[in-house]
């Protein structure tokens, strides 16, 4: 296992992380016998930092960590996420009291005496703007209740108003083959800030393995069939924004990127690993198998620069155009 700085928290993290909306809830059925042997195979291959969130399976998702990593507390990372078990738009949502309230829950649910990335959920840029929020997790960090603070975002124009606060030291960024935006602007800012970079939705959902096909259905509890148009929340935590058969579409047409890298699941996350600002890549799973897949995006060979340059182009011609739900 390789592992990257957190940005300046001076946490060290495997590059292949994990996150855990996949075994919490909202991708169908799982198991949790299956996801709890996901995670020690994990923690077995060197990986030490998990993503989670408190709506994940309404806390499902930080109970079995829980279980998954007792007696390990020192050794692996999590980080966990707030505000979505509310009204992501009412500034109460924000209010000491409340963001207190949603620490205190994750900190039991987890069974830690502190968390050790605690960020904010997908806010509405208008809270950003406010920063009000930031003070607060100020004096979470000051009592030890967390250790470093940081926000999930949806947009690039979010993740640079972030880095406006001085507190915050890591951003969750939708960042894959159909999201290239970040790229440009907000890695090299991020990096230069010394800010941590957790890149999420490496697969677009799923669409970047290649196994997709343009009637491929999902299960009424996925949100890749109920959020498919985004009915539920931002359309680009799904399918990375794209409409679906677009995306097959896509992805078909990316098929070369697999060659000598084992299949397009290991090299679309190569490709995410081969920026250096980014501190980790958060692939979800369900099952052992899943994870061995994707722990084996560190072994296979970079991207050339001509290859970064054709997919690049590929991105900002084929496939930008579509993207719903900003990037």
């Amino acid at each position: 296992m390789n592992y990257r700085k957190l940005g300046n928290t001076g946490l060290e993290v495997s590059e292949v992380s994990f996150g855990t909306w996949a075994i919490g809830g909202d991708w169908g059925m799982s198991r949790d016998e299956d996801g709890l042997r996901g995670l020690a195979l994990a923690m077995e291959q060197g990986v030490n930092f998990f993503d989670t969130a408190d709506v994940y399976g309404s806390g499902h998702a930080e109970d079995l960590l829980a279980k998954a990593t007792k007696g390990k507390e020192d050794e692996i990372h999590i980080a966990t996420k707030f505000c979505r078990a509310g009204d992501i738009h009412n500034p109460d949502t924000y209010s000491e009291r409340q963001v207190r309230e949603y620490c205190e829950q994750s900190l039991r649910r987890l069974q830690r005496e502190a968390i050790d990335l605690y960020q904010i959920h997908c806010p509405p840029i208008e809270i950003l703007r406010d920063g009000s929020v930031f003070g607060v997790l100020d004096r979470l960090k000051q009592e030890g209740k967390i250790r470093h603070y940081g926000v999930s975002v949806e947009t690039v124009e979010e993740g640079l108003l972030c880095l406006e606060a001085p507190g915050v030291q890591a951003l969750q960024v939708i960042f894959n083959l159909f999201r290239q935006q970040p790229a440009l602007e907000l890695l090299p800012r991020a990096k230069a800030q010394g800010v941590g970079i957790l890149a999420r939705l490496p697969l677009a959902s799923g669409l970047l393995t290649g196994k997709f096909k343009e009637d491929s259905e999902f299960e009424a509890s996925d949100h890749r069939n109920y959020n498919a148009n985004g009915k539920a929340f931002n359309v680009g935590e799904t399918f990375a924004g794209l409409p679906f058969r677009k995306g097959v579409e896509l992805a078909r047409s990316l098929d070369w990127i697999a060659e000598g890298r084992g299949n397009m699941t290991r090299a679309s996350m190569r490709w995410i690993l081969g920026h250096p600002a980014v501190s980790c890549v958060i692939p979800g799973f369900k099952n052992e198998g899943q994870v061995t897949d994707n722990l084996q995006a560190s072994e296979v060979p970079p991207f050339t620069a001509e290859e970064m340059k054709r997919l690049g182009a590929w991105y900002r011609e084929d496939v930008a155009p579509h993207i719903r739900g900003g990037v």
